[in-house]
C-alpha cells in the first residue's frame, strides 16, 4: 500500500498515511480517522490536501549498447511516424514505421518475469 502525505492549512500539520491509491482524503476528520490521531482543536471539516514530492532517484548515463544488454529498447524519433531503434538486436528492424507491424521491436522477447 502506498504512503501519502497530507497537509492541513488550518493547523499547519503534515501527516503521513498509508492507503489504497483510489482513496482521496478531503477533510481533517477523515485523515484523523484513518491514522487514529485525535483531531484536537481543528475542525474535522477542515480541508486537507495531498502533498506531492518527487521520488528520490539516482541517475546513471548508459550507452545504447548498455541499454540493449540490459534488455531495454530505445527509440529515437527521426521523422513523422519513423523511429530509429538504436538498441536493435536479434533480427529487429533498425527503423520502426507507423502502420508497419513487422518493424515493431521484439518486446515479447525482452520482457522477463
Amino acid at each position: 500500500m502506498p504512503t501519502y502525505e497530507y497537509a492541513c492549512d488550518s493547523n499547519r500539520t503534515v501527516v503521513e498515511v498509508m492507503h489504497d491509491a483510489g482513496v482521496a482524503l478531503r477533510t481533517w476528520g477523515e485523515l484523523c480517522y484513518l491514522t487514529g490521531i485525535a483531531p484536537g482543536r481543528t475542525d474535522p471539516a477542515a480541508p486537507v490536501r495531498r502533498v506531492f514530492r518527487s521520488a528520490p532517484a539516482i541517475t546513471k548515463t548508459m550507452s545504447d549498447s548498455e541499454l540493449r544488454d540490459a534488455g531495454f529498447t530505445k527509440l529515437v524519433r527521426r521523422d513523422d511516424g519513423v523511429y530509429e531503434n538504436v538498441t536493435a538486436s536479434g533480427g529487429e528492424e533498425r527503423y520502426m514505421r507507423r502502420g508497419q507491424r513487422r518493424t515493431k521491436p521484439h518486446l515479447h522477447k525482452k520482457i522477463r518475469d
